[in-house]
């Protein structure tokens, strides 16, 4: 009987899953501890959920695109492995719940007959790539950014610069100086430009949400296209050896930039050029250009019967694209969740009648794309079948919430479950904002912003507070965040925590407010005109839990009393400390870097046996009991506590055996000279580890 694995074309991905399944039984049979393990299957898109003994499993594509095929065997993993909910993610990932970790290398398998991955989809690696939506149809746009988001996304997938680093790694490619991916608020954020005729990027460096959110600093104004992945490159291997992984809440690249300061952090990424593979990286974009692809099947003519729905539908949901004659439909997709019957028939309809081709939005959307202007009928015809022609695409009305309590480990109150009645409210309310696109409201569950709560003009986050006998839901109220465009933008104020059954309420006094106040102002300016402190005042009323009642003890979406359950995060991945656990991943780096020596990778290889290195000295500290907080601190402390001790003996300092990484180029007899000193430097240290435990 044929095996599951034996039907994948690519013996790449036959072998990763191969060695998943040997993992997993390795950690049923107790062989691999928890903490090693989750950051294994963390790294493979498998994510633990709040409910034990089962996982979440996170859908790799690369800034949201999908074909109908890929939808298609999306939906049929779901319907297979999960519960046919398909969750669109703000970083244009699909998520599917409820899975067996048993079950993920066949899942895996499955997908990967479409083309579709689950690798570094979580975990301490570059997270998807996201970009624009409308790439390659706005309007606004010098030229279309997706051959290059994609370039960059094959060249980092597997990439072992990037495997397990400190922290994730988040880049995203906006179309447009209107930056509509974000580019401020990611690790490595680029926006198209073109200077004197030549297609180029302005690059933005270290941003992030989370706790402390930090705008991103400029790393160029202007870096030619050919230039971009060794750029990227470069800055993903000083975060790699720089960066810190021992305390997870100053292990993202702001806080290193913010340690060394931008021009060290630039000077070490410079220094980095002689171990790049590639100076220049011609990245391959004829695959994205051309007509755009005909319908399979002749658009049948209909007639609309409600006009004024049509036409209402029209202005909120369908934009104008840059090739003369077409649009794109917006589909909005109340926070992000989607059933596998539907998006079957989506999967057909954009197959047969459209380009074949749809893409996942920042806001947990759907856009279609490159549809003749002559068939809008027909497609909202089929659309309002699905019940896929809401109004209010990117609106206010289309609130963005993650997971939160739902299913996630760190949520700690209820985002979905006040999204919807967030939306309620402003659908029976306040029917006058149902086209106001200068407004977002964004909520997350926890304080790690997956949600983007603390970037939005009205942001939630899910918190609790004590009203002296019990612990009832609550809702820190943030305002003032938004994008302002061309790498800028700015973060919300946190201005006061109230009752979670309260956020309506609140949501009402801010419009009411805003109405009568603004005075034609946009919502920024009103908010900078009056001041935080004056919408402190007059939401202070939501703040006393001196009355509370028996229902602001029951979270939205919930039929039961708040408990405040926080779990393990696994949003960031781990730190693994454990002195068998590196040296067997130490020798494990060393057999893939001659695997990839034998494949003529040499820059590949390279990197590998330094990971070696790495995690051979890592090891070998610990045991010593000494803090290893970063790659350069191990490296520097090793030759403090081993070598200069004459505890072991090297032909020269560590860091001087080390670091020949970044002062030779990445050629062939580098390689073997490199890993022949790796075999030879664990052989040292396992001999020493074994005299150590002898004599213990």
């Amino acid at each position: 009987m044929q095996s599951f694995r034996d039907e994948i074309e690519n013996p790449i991905v036959q072998k990763e899953i191969i060695d998943l399944e040997k993992k997993i039984y390795s950690f049923r049979n107790g062989q691999i501890d928890d903490e090693r393990f989750r950051s294994l299957r963390l790294a493979r898109g498998i994510y633990g959920q709040r409910q034990e003994g089962v996982q979440m499993i996170r859908i790799k594509l690369p800034y949201g695109k999908v074909s109908s095929e890929q939808l298609k065997r999306i939906t049929e993993v779901s319907d297979k492995y999960s519960t046919g909910r398909l969750h669109i993610t703000t970083r244009q990932d699909i998520q599917i719940h409820y899975v067996s970790l048993d079950r993920t290398p066949e899942l895996w398998a499955d997908l990967a007959k479409d083309d579709i991955t689950l690798r570094e989809a979580c975990g301490n690696t570059v997270r998807n790539i996201t970009g624009s939506e409308l790439a390659g149809v706005d309007v606004d746009e010098p030229f279309d950014i997706t051959p290059y988001a994609h370039g960059l996304f094959q060249y980092l997938l597997r990439n072992p610069i990037c495997q397990e680093m400190g922290r994730k790694f988040k880049i995203s490619f906006s179309s447009s100086e209107k930056d509509s991916a974000l580019s401020y608020l990611h690790d490595l954020g680029f926006i198209p430009k073109i200077v004197n005729g030549e297609k180029g990027f302005k690059i933005m460096l270290g941003g992030g949400l989370g706790s402390q959110p930090s705008h991103a600093e400029l790393l160029s104004e202007f870096v030619p296209v050919n230039q971009i992945i060794p750029t990227a490159e470069g800055v993903i291997r000083v975060f790699d050896r720089h960066g810190e992984r021992a305390k997870r809440l100053k292990a993202r690249l702001k806080f290193l930039i913010k340690d060394l300061g931008r021009d060290e952090f630039l000077r070490l990424v410079d220094e980095e050029k002689k171990a790049l593979p590639f100076h220049s990286y011609e990245i391959e974009t004829a695959a994205f250009e051309g007509p755009i692809t005909e319908p399979l099947l002749a658009v049948p003519s209909v007639t609309i019967d409600d006009v004024e729905a049509f036409e209402a539908w029209k202005k909120s949901n369908v934009i104008a694209q840059k090739q003369a004659g077409y649009v794109a439909i917006g589909i909005k997709v109340s926070l992000g969740d989607f059933y596998t019957d539907k998006a079957r028939v989506l999967a057909d309809l954009i197959k047969n009648y459209g380009a074949n081709e749809l893409r996942f939005s920042l806001r947990q959307n759907i856009v279609i794309r490159n549809i003749k202007e002559e068939n809008l009928a027909f497609f909202y015809q089929e659309l309002a079948k699905l019940d896929f022609v809401t109004l209010g695409y990117n609106t206010i009305g289309d609130v963005t919430a993650c997971p939160g309590t739902d299913t996630c480990n760190l949520g700690i109150a209820s985002s979905t479950g006040i999204a919807t009645e967030l939306e309620r409210v402003l659908a029976t309310e306040y029917p006058q904002y149902a086209d106001n696109t200068g407004i977002s409201i964004k909520i997350s569950g926890c304080m790690n912003a997956c949600g983007q709560h603390n970037m939005s003009e009205i942001g939630f986050q899910g918190m609790s507070i004590n009203s002296g006998k019990l612990v009832a839901p609550a809702l820190q109220v943030l305002l003032g965040g938004g994008i302002l465009g061309d790498g800028k933008g700015r973060f919300s104020d946190k201005v006061i925590k109230i009752p979670s059954r309260r956020g309506p309420d609140a949501l009402r006094y801010i419009l009411n407010d805003f109405e009568a106040n603004a005075n034609g102002q946009s919502f920024l300016n009103y908010y900078d005109a009056k001041g935080e402190k004056y919408f402190y005042d007059f939401l202070l009323p939501l703040s006393d839990v001196t009355n509370l009642t028996e229902e602001d003890f029951v979270d939205w979406g919930n039929a039961d009393n708040y408990v405040k359950a926080v779990g393990v995060g696994e949003c960031a991945g781990v730190v693994i400390d454990l002195v068998a656990t590196l040296l067997f991943e130490a020798k494990d780096k060393l057999t893939f870097s001659h695997e990839a020596l034998q494949e003529g990778k040499w820059s590949d290889s390279i990197y590998l046996t330094y990971a070696g290195f790495v995690n051979g000295a890592k090891a070998l500290l610990l045991a010593e009991g000494q803090k290893t907080n970063t790659h350069a601190g191990i490296i520097d402390l090793f030759d403090t506590v081993f070598v200069e001790t004459n505890k072991i003996e090297l032909s020269s300092s560590f860091k001087d055996l080390v670091y020949q990484i970044n002062k030779k180029e990445p050629s062939e007899a580098f390689a073997k000279a490199y890993i022949q000193e790796g075999v030879a430097f664990f052989e040292n240290i396992e001999n020493y580890r074994a005299k150590d435990l002898a004599n213990a």
